[in-house]
Formats: C-alpha cells, sequence, structure tokens
C-alpha cells in the first residue's frame, strides 16, 4: 500500500491526504473509547460497521439535500471525503433522557423530552468538551450567528430523516451527536455536515424491548457491542452478519 501523509488522527478515526486536492481518506479504526478516553478497547470490525453504516446514512442525507463531506467509499475502512474547517462544537440533538443530560438534570432515563433539544460542546478533550451556549460560540469567534443558525435548521432536518430511518426498522432515536465544518468557495464559506453518524455517535434503543444497541454497551459494559452494532445494520439492510475480520479486510 503506497505510504500516505496523516493529517490527523483521533479516538475512532485516522484522517489522510486525499488522492485530489480538497479532498481526505477517512479510516475507520477499530478502537473504542468512553469517558474522555479512561476507558479503550479494541473491538475487532468495529470500523468495518461503522464505515457502512456512516456511509449509508451520509448517502441518503445528501440524496434529500443536506450537504455533508462523504463522496464515496472506497474500501472495507476507508471512505473519500471532502476537506472541510471543521467548526471546533459537538452538536449534540436529544429526543428522550439519557446519559449526561439524565444526569445534569435528575430526568430518569427513557423519559421523553417535551421537544427535541440541541445543545452545544466545545471540542476539547483536555477539557472534557464543556457544555457552551450560543454565546459562547459567537463571543469566542468559533461560529457566526448565521452560521449558528444553519447548524440548527440542518441539525432538526437530521434529526427528522434518523428518526423516521431508524423507527421504520425498530429503533428508537435517543440522541446523537455530529460535527460540522466549513467549505469554501473562494471568499464565500458555508457549513456542511461531517464526521460520522453511526452507533458510536447515536443513542440507539430497540423500540419494544428498550434494549441499547450502540455504545452504550461499551460504556456500561453491556457486552455484545459488535453484535448490536452489526444489528443495527442488518436492520438497514446493510449487512446480513457480522463480519469476519482478517488482517484488515472482511472473510
Amino acid at each position: 500500500m503506497t505510504r500516505r501523509k496523516k493529517i490527523y488522527e483521533g479516538k475512532a478515526k485516522i484522517l489522510y491526504e486525499g488522492p485530489e486536492p480538497g479532498t481526505l481518506i477517512q479510516y475507520f479504526k477499530d478502537d473504542a473509547t468512553a469517558f474522555n478516553a479512561q476507558k479503550k478497547a479494541v473491538l475487532e470490525g468495529k470500523g468495518v460497521i461503522n464505515n457502512r453504516i456512516s456511509e449509508f446514512v451520509m448517502t441518503r442525507l445528501n440524496s434529500i439535500g443536506v450537504q455533508n463531506h462523504f463522496i464515496r467509499r472506497l474500501s472495507l475502512r476507508e471512505q473519500l471525503i471532502k476537506e472541510v474547517e471543521i467548526i471546533p462544537l459537538e452538536v449534540i440533538c436529544r429526543n428522550i433522557a439519557a446519559g449526561s443530560l439524565s444526569t445534569r438534570l435528575g430526568l430518569p432515563e427513557g423519559q421523553p423530552l417535551p421537544r427535541s433539544i440541541i445543545e452545544f460542546c466545545y471540542k476539547d478533550d483536555k477539557l472534557g468538551d464543556p457544555l457552551v451556549t450560543e454565546e459562547h460560540i459567537t463571543a469566542f469567534n468559533w461560529a457566526s450567528t448565521q452560521e449558528i443558525d444553519d447548524i440548527l435548521a440542518m441539525t432538526l432536518r437530521i434529526n427528522d430523516f434518523l428518526t423516521g430511518m431508524f423507527g421504520a426498522v425498530g429503533i428508537t432515536l435517543v440522541d446523537f451527536k455530529i460535527e460540522y465544518g466549513r467549505i469554501y468557495d473562494g471568499e464565500f464559506s458555508r457549513v456542511i455536515l461531517a464526521d460520522e453518524i453511526s452507533p458510536d455517535s447515536c443513542r440507539l434503543w430497540d423500540t419494544v424491548t428498550n434494549e441499547k444497541l450502540d455504545k452504550d454497551r461499551f460504556r456500561r459494559d453491556l457486552g455484545n457491542v459488535i453484535e448490536s452494532y452489526t444489528e443495527v445494520a442488518r436492520r438497514l439492510g446493510i449487512m446480513k452478519e457480522m463480519p469476519r475480520v482478517i488482517d484488515g479486510g472482511v472473510a
């Protein structure tokens, strides 16, 4: 394999220089982390499944006019994506009380929220990705007022689409985390969806049993993480069975 220039390595993905200007190659790792990387493991096959699920979701979002960085899948673990200037915010959309929201506000896990709630966190692992307000975002120039408006509108549209998509296969979308980036055309820039959408970044519960089918299985030592991710892919019609990974490929 040709040696490629590594641009960035995060907890779950690596970005390499792309084959053309304005492109990157996004590689999905098997590494799993939780609690700001205090808990770590390697889950064989996770990167393959997340690559396929994120491809599936991003392609469908593109088809309804939600612009994102996805161009095409290159291999079992790699995607060709547009290079963007990442906005240093994690955008969380919540439909049902769970995780840190339950802890902060004393809400029982599983309680439906009065309406979907969007939260912003400053993207900084050393600080623990603290919760921030729109005032912080504009004061520190992380994003403009117009960009915030665009992010809010896109996030609600993504939430509506994902809620319907997962609901159709018996999965409840509890919440999800996404990121956005700027793409430039001369001096003009626009905000598009970036990163990934997968069971790593969404809370997904079985609609009938409330069984967790997401990263909480790793966070809470519930086991069967890969089996649950594979079940999400199976219901979406992406994969029929759990992949058997050999040397970075699949048998």
